[in-house]
């Protein structure tokens, strides 16, 4: 009788362990399979959003669909990162409290932020952010029109902030930062190039924006974040052929400054190919080997953002 119900039993097992897996969809992303290049320990997503109903959209702003930090978390096991950081949307404006609330959520092991503030902020505000995890600010006026900051708020900010040792997040057009090179040169913190400086399509390395960039990288204290390659592309995805150029450029002038993020969930709407492909094949695709990879999802956001580095893996020992 025993035998019968261990044999039962096994069979149940197997026939429980053949039933396919039903595939989880996951919000603001195109894919369910898990990526099959799978990413290295401690990979961080360098640049996500979260809109959070229970934070209310600053005024004059459209009010986004929900990307709530339990919903990342199902892309997180998908594509297998670890790390994250958050960066403010524009429809929250000042209030950075749905940033604050979703690195906490994330736990400050494996989180960081980055808010949105106008000069004015006081000295203790900017210590209370420090301490919930922010790491910079971040000034997006490529919509002058739209935004919560503008280009004549960095330089203030940059002087508030370098004592904390945070950095200024500049999304502007490729234009807006060749136009704005000498006061970009001069900022006393640390950089962060949005989106592939935003190279429109075709361009080289004779652009103003890269020969800019470049001079930023050599000078050792500006990154690059490789993100959003949509927002420059009319050929479209999956490959972006239009607008990779620039960003292999990039990429290979300077793997220990670049930095990989999603842009989930995709506020544009337009990168839905770009919800599919895991990091490892993102950063391929950019031509980085495979040590260049580690770092750009690895190391460098680890520099950046003050993330424990990794432990080194220690030898194999010999008989």
């Amino acid at each position: 009788m025993g035998r019968r119900r261990s044999t039962r039993c096994s069979r149940t097992a197997r026939c429980r362990s053949r039933r396919p897996r039903v595939a989880i969809e996951i919000p603001h992303s195109a894919g369910t399979a898990k990526p099959r290049l799978v990413a290295p320990p401690l990979t961080c997503d360098s640049h996500l959003h979260v809109y959070d109903e229970r934070f209310q959209a600053a005024p004059g702003q459209s009010v986004m669909p929900r990307a709530t930090v339990a919903e990342y978390r199902l892309l997180q096991a998908r594509i297998g990162t670890t790390r994250a950081v958050v960066v403010q949307p524009r429809a929250n404006g000042t209030d950075n409290a749905v940033t604050v609330d979703a690195v906490a959520q994330l736990g400050l092991a494996n989180a960081r932020g980055v808010a949105v503030l106008h000069p004015t902020a006081g000295d203790a505000q900017l210590r209370e952010l420090d301490a919930a995890g922010i790491r910079g600010l971040r000034i997006s006026a490529h919509e002058p029109l739209q935004g919560v900051c503008t280009v004549d708020m960095i330089e203030p900010l940059a002087r508030r902030i370098e004592p904390l040792g945070w950095h200024v997040q500049l999304h502007l057009t490729a234009d807006q930062l060749a136009a704005n090179a000498a006061m970009i040169e001069g900022l006393p913190c640390r950089i962060v190039i949005d989106h592939r400086a935003r190279l429109p399509a075709g361009a080289t390395s004779s652009h103003p924006a890269f020969v800019l960039v470049r001079r930023l990288l050599d000078a050792g204290r500006t990154w690059v974040k490789l993100s959003g390659p949509y927002l420059d592309s009319p050929a479209g995805g999956p490959a972006w052929a239009d607008v990779a150029e620039g960003a292999k450029a990039l990429a290979a002038a300077a793997p220990e400054r670049m930095l990989w993020g999603s842009d989930w969930p995709h506020p544009t709407g337009e990168g839905r190919e770009a919800r599919r492909r895991g990091p490892v094949r993102r950063s391929r695709r950019l031509g980085a080997p495979r040590d260049a990879r580690r770092r750009i999802l690895v190391t460098n956001p680890c520099e950046l953002y003050g993330f424990e580095p990794p432990q080194p893996t220690l030898p194999e020992e010999t008989p």
